[in-house]
């Protein structure tokens, strides 16, 4: 059989159901593969990176492999946003790019270019995957795809790339005869001990007094969400959830106690801060979560942290030390930790459970007096609204910069929803795309689409696709008529001077009428009063609809953490480590609760800095 259609039907025989295309010449024999098979489709989109960020939806929200494909050149080129995305979040993801005839390409490195549209996507590629080849005998097929999938899924996942050249492509392929990749000299290692490293942890458990369960986006990788949910109801302590895992101790379930990071969120990071002993799995705690100062992060805890990942248990790699690092996927070391953990008594920790749900719900980020807002929306009371007007099994796709931040802020979840975003590389005019993605995950609520206004000006090309496969995507566009994150970046760090952020700089188009160019349904919501009637309208659409919501020049964001040289409770005293143990110090200065007061920052000096 031809190698283009061997490629698809290896595609097919991993349960891949769609394929994200952007077609050009140099793909030609593979998409024509489409027309003889009905075990396996196409879906275009109208451009490649829009591509690559359905693709990584489908994986993110159904935990099946995405694939895109595209042409030689710039076809391959605007793929490495999307690749980075997956690089970035840890998703299994297969880039398919073609290539030119193998005798155009470049002999040597010296040579800057032979072949119209060549390019050596590969190299550009490789830092950002976990494996990238280019495919020179068609007989090696087998073995590269093999590979490629076994990079992309063992292990910590991460996106694949495979470069066809045309005459690669059209070559004869015997299947019967072709050797596969088995993988057994990668097999992933794990940590040796693993059961004395888990009576350790409930030795301290019982020792400790405000212990926290926290957990990131590596434990839906794994597979462990249900176990992890198991685990927080027998050890009957705090749950937080990163960005990354908000759809796993969703705001419903009953030990949530809140979001945490520069960003904060209800609960204003008071629980992990005050924690004496932190079990962290399947998180790289990064600086969003750590702060300026990381060694402030949970600084009188005992930390345990669970990594699939060697490089993220390296304390020289790390950015807060881990106490004890347990190299280990997140589902076996789940299982093997309750498992000892039903064995065990497990002493209660009422008095803390009742502390840390008391500052969740005394610290909310939506505030009474953002109601009393006239002629405009508030970004917080909008998001609030949506959220609980929203179901279990609706998925919520948010978007980068200020608008996924309100998201994460106001947006209560509930157990089955799916709220993600693409957090690690975090690109404007992902969640147009990834909307679409989610259409084909076997989503069985409704898509939602989050986006700002700058955000959506970045793929506003992607509306055509909605209309063409009439993709039942509610999209609300947060249109603050600014860069909004940015602008409040720039009134903290240069004095108000907004540059390039709007209106100098930036102005959006009206986003209603260019909808309506596509054919697409709309509706607007202009003050706070309209928001509840609005919303429901919009959800209550058959198809595809835009939604402008008017949110002119609201772009500040509450809470936050002020400049990258505090910890992420700015409003306590700076105290180290050693300092710290054995004292709680449990509530906020005076005037928390009133954003709008003057901020005391200390830096890590302790010195302060009104």
């Amino acid at each position: 059989m031809k190698l283009s259609d061997y490629v698809i039907e290896y595609l097919a025989d991993l349960g891949i159901k769609k394929v994200f295309v952007v077609y050009g010449a140099a793909i030609g024999d593979l998409v024509d593969y489409f027309t003889k098979t009905d075990r396996i489709e196409y879906v275009c989109t109208l451009h490649e990176q829009a591509g690559t960020f359905a693709a990584e939806t489908v994986t993110k929200v159904s935990g099946e492999i995405g694939a895109t494909l595209v042409t030689s050149g710039p076809g391959g080129t605007n793929l490495l946003t999307g690749i980075a995305n997956c690089w970035y979040d840890s998703i299994p993801n297969i880039f398919l790019t073609g290539q030119i005839n193998s005798q155009f390409l470049r002999k040597d490195p010296s040579i800057r270019q032979v072949g119209f549209q060549e390019n050596d996507i590969v190299s550009m590629a490789k830092p950002i995957t976990k494996y990238a080849e280019l495919v020179r005998d068609p007989n090696k097929i087998k073995w590269v795809l093999d590979k490629a999938v076994y990079e992309a899924t063992h292990g910590r996942p991460g996106p694949v790339l495979i470069d066809l050249p045309l005459d690669v492509q059209k070559a004869d392929v015997d299947p019967d005869t072709m050797e596969g990749f088995t993988g057994e000299d990668l097999m992933p290692q794990y940590q040796e001990g693993l059961d004395e490293a888990v009576n350790l942890y409930l030795d301290k458990l019982n020792e400790s007094e405000r212990p926290v369960l926290f957990v990131g986006g590596g434990v839906r990788l794994a597979g462990a969400v249900d176990d992890v949910l198991e685990l927080g109801r027998v050890l009957k302590i705090p749950c937080i959830p990163t960005w990354n895992a908000v759809d796993v101790f969703t705001d419903d379930y009953e030990y949530y106690r809140g979001r945490t990071g520069t960003y904060g969120g209800p609960g204003r990071n008071f629980t992990i801060q005050n924690s004496d002993l932190l079990l962290a799995i399947g998180s790289r705690i990064p600086g969003r979560i750590t702060g300026g100062v990381p060694t402030s992060f949970a600084r009188a805890a005992m930390k345990f942290y669970v990594d699939v990942d060697k490089a993220n248990l390296d304390p020289a790699l790390q950015e807060v030390p881990g106490d004890v690092n347990i190299l280990c996927d997140a589902k076996v070391f789940t299982k093997a930790l309750l498992t000892e953990a039903k064995r065990r008594e497990i002493k209660p920790f009422g008095w803390w459970l009742d502390k840390s749900q008391e500052w969740l719900d005394k610290y909310d980020t939506v505030l009474p007096e953002y109601y009393d807002l006239k002629g405009v929306v508030h970004p917080y009371v909008f998001m609030r609204e949506l959220s609980n007007q929203l179901g279990p099994d609706d998925v919520i796709i948010s978007d980068c910069g200020g608008n996924v931040v309100v998201t994460y802020h106001a947006f209560k979840t509930k157990a089955g929803q799916r709220l993600i975003s693409s957090n690690g590389n975090s690109p404007m005019g992902y969640s147009f795309a990834g909307a679409i993605g989610a259409c084909y995950a076997g989503v069985k609520g409704r898509v939602i689409c989050i986006i700002g206004d700058g955000g959506a000006n970045m793929n506003i090309q992607e509306f055509q696709t909605l209309k063409n496969y009439n993709l039942p995507v509610k999209t609300f566009i947060m249109n603050n008529h600014v860069y909004g994150i940015t602008k409040a970046y720039q009134e903290t760090n240069f004095g108000g001077r907004f540059e390039a952020a709007g209106p100098k700089g930036y102005k959006p188009p009206d986003f209603v009428k260019i909808a309506d160019a596509y054919e697409l349904s709309t509706e607007t919501i202009s003050n706070n009063s309209e928001i509840k009637a609005k919303i429901k309208t919009v959800l209550d659409h058959k198809g595809p609809i835009v939604c402008d919501v008017n949110m002119h020049e609201q772009y500040r964001l509450e809470p936050r953490i002020f400049g990258w040289n505090t910890p992420i409770e700015d409003k306590y005293p700076y105290l180290s480590r050693e300092e710290f143990r054995g004292n709680m110090y449990i509530d906020p200065v005076e005037g928390w609760e009133n954003p709008a007061m003057p901020q005391t920052v200390h830096d890590a000096s302790g010195n302060a800095d009104p």
